[in-house]
């Protein structure tokens, strides 16, 4: 049963800060029993501390004590010796002491905490063993309030209680369910020994920047830093005091999920994150045949940005539901505005305004969508010479090709103001080598002046352009950035096509649908293959949503 303190409503209207009520939240993971019972001298030493934070002015005006004291309970936790049930004094003296120096001299809080965190390094007796434990894990009191939003909360205690089976997580974007889950796959673990986990996405080169990452800011988030000792190669994070591990495996590797193999217990815990780009309920269920093994009990959890298309297999597993399984639907509308912070919040008004069913579907998770088509945005209509006189945000991208698949390239102004691409001029040819194209692109008005985005798969034909004198750049790409450049594309107000200009980008973004499984349910992700315009397209934005917060 887990204790109830950890689930009592917190009161959000308060200013704190995500930081704040991380740190805050700490103190349920720092302060311990063996710290309540330490030798007097020890408890005397820590009254006289804080009654001299307390008291401490900077510049005549009295400082945020509450945040202080915090600051104070992370340096008794950092100063403990690990080889005793004491505290070792000298070392505690020497952090109030450069505390007090920090407070005197006026110093921000950022450079205070830099200065606390040498400490911590100097003081990481743990680092490397795996025989010692910092926290006293009988009095481990869970997650607290503090570190979850809302909508959550309920999902907590039931989760203590047993209540099911799988706990699936659709939500808009900065609902913060992705958090949940790596604080209680944290949770999880500390509270039984015969535990362990594993993170699993489509892709595996996508998790360190996601799941993995996430699971590192949860166990510090509940001040467990000297419990668990992290590694990427391979990825694994590993309980000091136990031998419990939390992987991470990509679908794209069956043999790496097979081989799995706790050394202590068993693997309980599942994570799949971003459900919905995987291929169907059938995958996921072959994978969890195939990674749970033995044990009487797991816990699954399932979070995804639900896709646009309402006949998407992954909407339509939520929908379905049965007894075991818990669907918990979040939005950022339920979370503290200050763990946002403004300029995501000013995002999201934006997208409100000026495209509603893309701000239902990014932000709310609405699965809005009427079907199977990808853009549900384009317009097809005559682009006036008048019009194209006034655009001065031109761009040009290049997808290679010889046959089948053909070499495109396209012209592109982009209106950010309005948040409206026009597609302009196109050219799709096939067989046609490199200097052919260029000296047509030449022809259709393309100069040294314009920068020409192109695949970077081919280094040599970008390198045929420049010795031509077109100006061509290699697209930069990245885990995800093919997903990401679709929903960019999908997020704009309009995608307006001239048909007479360019009637193959105007055939392929109105038919280009998702994939469909053998039953025809939809499943998300990007099919690849009648998508040439829509590829140069993408390298032609490349420099727009390739920048944070587009």
């Amino acid at each position: 049963m887990a204790n109830r303190k950890s689930i009592e409503p917190y009161d959000f209207t308060s200013d704190q800060s995500r930081e704040e009520a991380a740190k805050n939240g700490r103190k349920g993971g720092i302060i311990s029993g063996k710290k309540r019972r330490a030798k007097k001298s020890f408890r005397e030493a820590a009254k006289w501390a804080l009654e001299m934070e307390s008291s401490a002015v900077v510049d005549g005006e009295l400082q945020n004590i509450t945040q202080y004291e915090r600051i104070n309970m992370i340096l008794l936790s950092m100063i403990k010796d690990p080889k005793s049930d004491d505290f070792n004094e000298r070392r505690f003296f020497q952090a109030v002491e450069l505390l007090a120096k920090l407070r005197s001299s006026g110093y921000a809080d950022e450079k205070m905490l830099a200065e606390i965190a040498k400490i911590r390094a100097e003081t990481k007796i743990l680092k490397g063993k795996t025989d010692q434990q910092s926290v006293n894990l009988s009095t481990y009191s869970g997650i607290p309030a503090t570190l979850i939003a809302p909508t959550f909360q309920p999902v907590l205690l039931d989760i203590a209680e047993g209540g099911h089976t799988e706990y699936d997580f659709p939500g808009g974007r900065g609902s913060t369910k992705s958090s949940f889950v790596a604080l209680e796959i944290v949770d999880l673990i500390m509270k039984s020994e015969d535990k362990s986990a594993c993170a699993i996405r489509k892709v595996g080169n996508t998790l360190r920047d996601s799941c993995f990452a996430k699971i590192c800011w949860a166990i510090s988030a509940l001040g467990l830093d000297y419990e668990f000792t992290m590694t990427v190669s391979p990825m694994e994070i590993t309980r000091n005091a136990t031998g419990q591990k939390i992987y991470f495996r990509g679908a794209d590797d069956p043999g790496k999920l097979k081989s799995i193999a706790p050394k202590i217990g068993y693997l309980s815990i599942l994570w799949f994150e971003e459900m919905d780009q995987f291929s169907g309920e059938d995958e996921l269920r072959t994978i969890r045949q195939s990674v749970i093994r033995g044990g009487d009990e797991a816990t699954v959890f399932c979070s995804f940005n639900p896709p646009k298309s309402a006949n998407n297999w992954a909407n339509d597993y939520v929908l379905t539901g049965t007894a075991a399984r818990l669907v918990t639907r979040s939005d950022y509308l339920s979370v503290p505005k200050k763990w946002l912070g403004k300029p995501f919040l000013d995002l999201a008004e934006e997208l409100k305004e000026k495209n509603p069913v893309a701000y239902e579907n990014e932000y709310l998770g609405v699965a809005n969508g009427s079907g199977g088509n990808v853009f549900d945005n384009v317009e097809c209509r005559e682009i006036s010479d008048q019009e194209l006189s006034q655009f001065d945000n031109v761009l040009h991208g290049v997808d290679w090709g010889w046959f089948p698949d053909p070499f495109a390239y396209v012209r592109v102004h982009y209106d950010a103001a309005r948040m409206t691409l026009y597609i302009l001029q196109e050219l799709v040819v096939n067989k046609q080598k490199n200097q052919e194209t260029a000296e047509q692109l030449i022809a259709l008005g393309v100069t040294s002046a314009d920068i020409v985005t192109c695949d970077s798969a081919e280094q040599k034909s970008i390198s045929d352009y420049r010795s031509f004198g077109i100006n061509a750049r290699a697209a930069e790409k990245g885990p995800e950035s093919r997903r990401y450049s679709f929903k960019w594309l999908q997020s704009l107000v309009k995608i307006i096509i001239d048909p007479a200009r360019c009637p193959i980008a105007a055939k392929e973004f109105l038919h280009y649908e998702y994939e469909r499984d053998r039953e025809g349910n939809v499943i998300s992700g990007y099919p690849d293959g009648n998508d040439h315009c829509i590829d140069a397209v993408r390298y032609a934005t490349n420099r727009i949503w390739k920048h944070r917060g587009q």
